[in-house]
């Protein structure tokens, strides 16, 4: 244990709907891991989920002196004054997901409030090496009060091999930052029987979830948008693709990236945010963000070179091993929290 004796008293300050199935997204399976794991470490963890900026002040408002608060990165930047206060009295650590700021069509409100919370907090846990430098070439932290903790994996089986190369999956919440229309605009140019499933939840942006619903239905049966898949149904839909397609505008890691080495599954990607860091190890092709020419090229090399994809195979098989564990995610922040 980390944290010897009682266990130590821990706010985590969460989006709304952190446990909501209809709702997943990579940073609240983060969040969960880490909320269930800290208790290994000697920590009594107490959530408040927050769905607007009252609530995140709500929440700290109660930090007691001297107190520790993981507070997740998204809803701290909506109250920045709230951590703020919460540092003159405790020790607020904040935990980034994302660098808002380096996402496109950032507001200038939402870079100050992004830098007056991370300047404040105690400590910042960030997801990635890419994440980290970002904060830290911004301005808005120091690289010595940076901790970085990975995005973790459960044990899975490996991938399947040859079958279903023509087959492709995409998991992620649909939104602009993760290019699902991007992969649809290269794929109307890629010729052959491929299928493709969108997985991933419609909640966060509504308005671009239907535009991409639009976007598929000439697509017909080969498109498929099941919505969230998780557990028995996620586990169902790797082992029949031979796949995973990344498109991300942005990206500070990619959780469906981090199952799918775990799997030992090739990935055809962008190489944006923390993309690269995330397929170190061989297994992936990486092209330009919001490129659908560059990823269209990318998608007909794979389906029709059986020497690459043998080879991308090999390589992911391999990188299984570097694959992390939420073990370790876990043990990450636990020593960001100490030290702060």
């Amino acid at each position: 244990m980390s944290v010897p004796g009682a266990a130590r008293a821990l706010r985590f300050v969460v989006p709304a709907g952190l446990d909501d199935p209809a709702r997943v997204s990579g940073g609240n399976v983060y969040d969960r891991e880490v909320r269930d794991g800290l208790g290994r470490h000697g920590w009594a963890v107490r959530t408040a989920e927050a769905a607007e900026a009252e609530q995140v002040a709500e929440a700290l408002d109660g930090l007691p002196s001297g107190g520790v608060a993981l507070v997740d990165g998204l809803v701290a930047g909506w109250a920045p004054a709230a951590v703020e206060s919460a540092a003159r009295r405790g020790h607020p650590v904040v935990l980034a997901h994302m660098v808002a700021s380096a996402f496109p069509g950032a507001t200038a409100d939402a870079v100050e409030a992004e830098r007056r919370t991370f300047r404040a907090a105690a400590g910042v846990i960030a997801t990635s090496r890419w994440t980290a430098a970002e904060l830290v070439r911004r301005g808005f932290v120091e690289r010595s009060r940076v901790i970085v903790a990975v995005p973790g994996s459960h044990e899975r089986p490996p991938a399947v091999g040859p079958v279903g190369h023509r087959d492709l999956l995409c998991v992620g919440v649909l939104a602009p930052h993760k290019g699902q229309d991007v992969l649809l605009d290269a794929l109307a140019q890629v010729d052959g029987d491929w299928t493709l499933t969108l997985a991933g939840s419609r909640a966060t942006d509504p308005a671009f979830a239907a535009r991409v619903a639009v976007a598929a239905e000439p697509f017909g049966q080969r498109v498929r948008l099941p919505g969230v898949l998780d557990g028995g149904d996620l586990d169902r839909a790797h082992r029949r693709v031979g796949v995973l397609v990344a498109p991300s505008r942005a990206e500070s890691f990619g959780m469906a990236i981090v199952d799918a080495r775990r799997r030992g599954m090739p990935v055809i990607a962008t190489e944006a945010g923390g993309i690269p860091e995330a397929v170190a190890g061989g297994g992936a092709i990486l092209v330009p963000p919001g490129d659908a020419d560059a990823l269209a090229d990318a998608l007909r090399r794979w389906m029709t070179d059986p020497a690459l994809r043998a080879r991308l195979r090999i390589e992911a098989l391999r990188a299984r091993a570097l694959a992390p564990r939420w073990a370790d995610t876990v043990a990450r922040v636990d020593e960001a929290l100490v030290a702060a």
